[in-house]
């Protein structure tokens, strides 16, 4: 079974990167799903989705947990009990989780694509990146900028933040692989860390 890549933030925090290359079959093989999930398996139209969903439960069994562990609230935001904290992310060929037994955590993984200029801003001050000359790296800063967004975004779980307004993501060094990120809302702020990487065309970000 394809586990891409583990990353250990703390002890009690870690990551999980799956890289999606079997069958339905094989990704149903050693897995079992509640009624409620089945359905909604079932009810996926996509293989790739398929895949991601199952892929997802083998990562669940890196950390002794199984599809039942996993509880959904209104917002579609999945919890665990007994003060443990978890996100989930899936894009094409990979999906993710990031799992805390101390704070609340939020991963995002994105195929690094040229739509993300045309998007730019509806989610960030784009005037703030014209000294970027070369397309590739626009790409992959944008790209950062949105994961630790969408990531933070996950760790709020209810849906009434703005990317553009409310959350807010400090300017980095690709070299760093590292940022803060902001909830700026209602007024109160959250600050939290930020930390991405890249691979195979996709980057991954997470918040802590």
């Amino acid at each position: 079974m394809a586990l891409y890549k583990t990353l250990t933030i703390s002890p009690e925090t870690r990551v999980f990167i799956w890289k999606i290359e079997e069958s339905i079959d094989e990704l149903k093989a050693g897995i079992s799903l509640t009624e409620k999930n089945l359905a909604r398996f079932n009810s996926m139209k996509s293989d790739l989705h398929q895949k991601g969903f199952l892929s997802i439960r083998h990562l669940l069994k890196e950390i002794n947990l199984t599809d039942d562990d996993l509880i959904y609230d209104e917002f579609g935001k999945p919890h665990l009990d007994k003060g443990r904290f978890i996100s989930i992310t899936h894009s094409f060929n990979f999906t993710a989780i990031i799992y805390s037994t101390k704070t609340e955590v939020g991963i995002d993984i994105e195929k690094q694509r040229d739509k993300i200029l045309k998007i730019a801003h509806k989610f960030t001050p784009i005037e703030e990146y014209k000294t970027i000359a070369n397309a590739d790296a626009l790409i992959s800063k944008l790209t950062i900028v949105w994961g630790a967004k969408e990531s933070l975004y996950k760790i709020y779980g209810k849906k009434k933040l703005l990317f553009l307004r409310d959350i807010y993501v400090a300017d980095f060094k690709f070299a760093d692989e590292k940022t803060t990120g902001e909830i700026r809302f209602n007024g109160e702020t959250y600050t939290y860390a930020v930390k991405f990487l890249e691979f195979e065309g996709f980057t991954c970000v997470f918040a802590y």
